[in-house]
């Protein structure tokens, strides 16, 4: 039994003030766009983040993808970081399903793309080459903040060319708070942004997509081939009303454990933990069996995620000071007997 998740912050779970408001929630036929519980949650995010209209989407992948195909049509090119979501945990749906070429590019170490990659990868005015039509960045980028500074250059670099720009903002809550700037303000950098209401926010499902109103009108279409067009979705839209209005200001908490976290996974040398990255802390660990050590923790309830040899925690809105205490005695006890000596037993 998983008494401390910390694979990461979607495995939350409606509490009781959000059950009770997803059960209170006024429904209607969303397809009609006559569900009004979410209507008012497009409205409530479309003004937060300062944007003319707003869609609910399922899932962050298919508010991605509809962003990206409202942008882009057959054929067509977005520039996005090599290690970005959008083109590499997404099944590749822009290619697939959009019929857009990607142009992955190498993303600095904070998560970044350099400016003069950005531009020597916009191609010229020749048939051989895809048209380039979006510059795609996400923010946090594996729990890095993209600095302000950077969201406002390359975005005026991408207007220079012509491009459009979205936002992958699937955390841009988290954002906001570990950089002290409103969500509008980062939002405003983009002509379209994608946020995610499962992750930190906590609802169980969905995101929002926002931008200028033709652009929602075409994502809007698009949706509906993408087979997005859910029917009484005012049930999810209140949960996810419900978070913004109680789980947006409490982010800070999460930030704060993960950065406890981090010092206590940095006693343990051969963890390989880095510092925090708002509500995440990575490990590379040195000459340990990761499958062995995740084992272990999950054997005392305590599950993490992992890949290619590195381990990522996520702190959010179900685990505690107490869980990050259990994981810190999980360690010693580990460690422990790593170092005790194997008795050898003399054969006859």
């Amino acid at each position: 039994m998983i008494v401390d998740d910390f694979r990461s912050d979607t495995v939350t779970r409606p509490d009781a003030g959000m059950r009770a408001a997803m059960a209170a929630a006024e429904v209607g036929d969303a397809v009609y766009d006559d569900c009004p519980t979410t209507r008012r949650l497009e409205a409530m995010v479309a003004e937060r983040l300062g944007k003319e209209a707003a869609l609910f989407f399922p899932t962050g992948t298919q508010a991605n993808l509809a962003g990206l195909m409202a942008h882009c049509g057959r054929g067509e090119e977005y520039l996005v970081g090599q290690m970005a979501h959008t083109y590499r945990l997404e099944g590749g749906g822009a290619a697939v399903l959009g019929s857009i070429q990607p142009q992955p590019l190498p993303n600095e170490p904070d998560g970044t793309i350099a400016l003069d990659a950005i531009e020597k990868a916009i191609k010229p005015n020749d048939f051989h080459f895809a048209v380039t039509k979006l510059l795609a960045l996400e923010n946090t980028f594996n729990g890095l903040v993209l600095p302000d500074a950077y969201l406002q250059a390359a975005t005026r670099l991408a207007r220079s060319h012509g491009l459009a720009t979205h936002l992958d903002g699937a955390r841009l809550m988290n954002a906001a708070s570990a950089s002290g700037r409103e969500a509008a303000w980062i939002a405003a950098q983009f002509d379209s942004v994608s946020m995610c209401l499962s992750k930190g926010l906590g609802a169980p499902v969905g995101s929002v997509l926002v931008g200028p109103v033709d652009f929602i009108a075409k994502a809007r279409r698009i949706r509906k081939m993408l087979g997005g067009g859910m029917r009484q979705t005012g049930v999810l839209a209140a949960a996810a009303i419900y978070a913004l209005e109680h789980n947006v200001t409490r982010l800070g908490e999460d930030h704060r454990r993960a950065a406890a976290l981090a010092q206590v996974l940095a006693r343990f040398p051969d963890l390989g933990a880095a510092p925090s990255r708002t509500n995440m802390v990575f490990m590379a660990p040195k000459g340990l069996d990761t499958s062995a050590f995740a084992a272990f923790l999950r054997g005392r309830g305590i599950a993490v995620s992992g890949r290619y040899g590195t381990l990522r925690w996520v702190t959010h809105l179900d685990v505690d000071d107490a869980s990050v205490e259990r994981v810190s005695e999980a360690c010693e006890i580990f460690f422990d007997r790593q170092k005790a000596p194997v008795e050898v037993t003399a054969q006859a």
